[in-house]
């Protein structure tokens, strides 16, 4: 199982990414990010959705599950096959995976 050091001191277990990432339209196919991404120690699922396409890039979504995930390593993983990370936008851990509750205001 691979841990992230917290800055706040600690060790902190990363269950699920939530990715924003953009590839250009024809490289990389979303089956080549997917499967990089699940040869990273940590990883037991991949999810990649097409949020939306322009004439030269795809953008997605990726959600990546598993236990100890190596965030550094998913992201060069992601890099190595041409697509770009833009942002992480949910990152869950910890002992078990909690849901995001919609707050109502």
């Amino acid at each position: 199982m691979s841990t992230v050091d917290s800055p706040l001191g600690g060790i902190v277990n990363v269950r699920r990414l939530v990715m924003d990432v953009d590839k250009a339209v024809h490289r990389p196919d979303i089956l080549e990010i997917a499967a990089a991404i699940e040869a990273v120690a940590g990883v037991e699922a991949v999810n990649i959705t097409v949020t939306e396409i322009d004439i030269e890039t795809v953008g997605m979504e990726v959600t990546v599950e598993g236990e100890g995930i190596d965030t550094a390593r998913v992201v060069t993983a992601i890099e190595q096959t041409g697509a770009v990370m833009h942002s992480i936008d949910q990152v869950v851990s910890g002992a078990r995976i909690i849901e995001a509750v919609p707050r109502s205001r």
